[in-house]
């Protein structure tokens, strides 16, 4: 590792870096809202409050709350039934909240309503007498929800253009698609591309699945990629659309680095670089992105340029528990 600055070889002064930051970047509606539910939840019934799996995925957010009273857990079981629950921005199978009606708890849902919109989307298709294929990730949180919400075996999940070939329906089944919301947008529209050209009759999404958080913080990547040396996106290793914003810059050809938190930077990174770019994903606060331009700050003399792609003005409305 280098030396954690770069010295120019006639003055010792900080050798200059331009530092280029995507906008929009960080935090979507989806999520304000999700930690609005449960620091509201917090106020309103005291702490603490449990939360079924990570709110976001983001540590830095989940240490926060958990500091003002969140306790997080993986299933309704490490619940008491008389504790308040808040249900991750992911989405949950319609098992969860049966379960908690059943136990009479009192929960709070703080699915994304671009997520539930997709849910809905599901129960339509399927009460049409469709099967559905969604596009996703296995294992992904909001994967597990979406497809929790019909009857088993009505959903078949698919990760790449190659799964589409391993499709056993043919031309005369009644076929639909979604897609799960934080995907690649290029990717995800290769795999329609595919769906569609095997299976004709396979029915769309009335609109895009694909949040609008997702498409502009990739498109923004895709703005400034070619002017960086190097891209660093704040995010968490779990976070599909911090990870997504990765692939679209290596991509363009621009090396990127996923990072949580500013000490992650290795200093060598910033070798005979003289343009950086940073973003964040959509679960990242927009105090770690002051905190890696603080750091670089520390090492180069930095020009800091915002680049903006478009202008978010999205909000949601918090569950009627908490505002009535």
């Amino acid at each position: 590792m280098n030396a954690p600055f770069q010295e120019s070889p006639v003055n010792g002064e900080k050798l200059p870096l331009k530092v280029l930051i995507a906008a929009p970047r960080g935090f979507c509606a989806g999520v304000d809202r999700a930690i609005d539910i449960v620091e509201k939840s917090i106020e309103r019934f005291g702490a603490p409050v449990y939360v079924r799996h990570e709110i976001v995925h983001n540590r830095f957010v989940v240490e926060g709350l958990r500091e003002k009273g969140a306790i997080f857990v993986e299933e309704l079981d490490e619940v008491p039934d008389d504790a308040p629950v808040v249900f991750s921005a992911h989405g949950v199978p319609k098992s969860v909240p049966a379960e908690a009606e059943r136990r009479k708890m009192v929960y709070l849902d703080a699915t994304c309503p671009l997520v539930s919109k997709v849910h809905r989307q599901a129960e339509r298709q399927i009460e049409k007498g469709q099967h559905i294929i969604f596009i996703g990730h296995a294992g992904h949180p909001e994967v597990i929800g979406t497809m929790g919400q019909v009857p088993e075996g009505r959903m078949t999940l698919v990760e790449t253009i190659e799964d589409v070939g391993k499709l056993t329906f043919s031309q005369e089944d009644s076929l639909s698609f979604l897609t799960q919301t934080t995907l690649s947008v290029d990717d995800t529209a290769e795999i329609v591309a595919a769906l569609m050209a095997r299976y004709p009759q396979i029915v769309a999404p009335k609109a895009e699945d694909i949040c609008y958080a997702t498409s502009n913080r990739q498109e923004a990547v895709k703005a400034m990629a070619d002017s960086c040396d190097l891209l660093l996106v704040i995010g968490a290793p779990n976070s599909s659309n911090s990870l997504r914003l990765v692939e679209v810059a290596e991509r363009l050809g621009t090396t990127s680095y996923l990072i949580q938190r500013a000490d992650e930077i290795d200093p060598a990174w910033l070798d005979g670089i003289g343009t950086i770019g940073v973003t964040a994903g959509a679960s990242a606060p927009e105090v770690l992105v002051r905190e890696v331009v603080a750091r670089l700050a520390e090492w180069r003399a930095i020009e800091e340029q915002e680049v903006k792609t478009t202008e978010e003005k999205m909000t949601f409305k918090l569950p009627r528990e908490l505002t009535d």
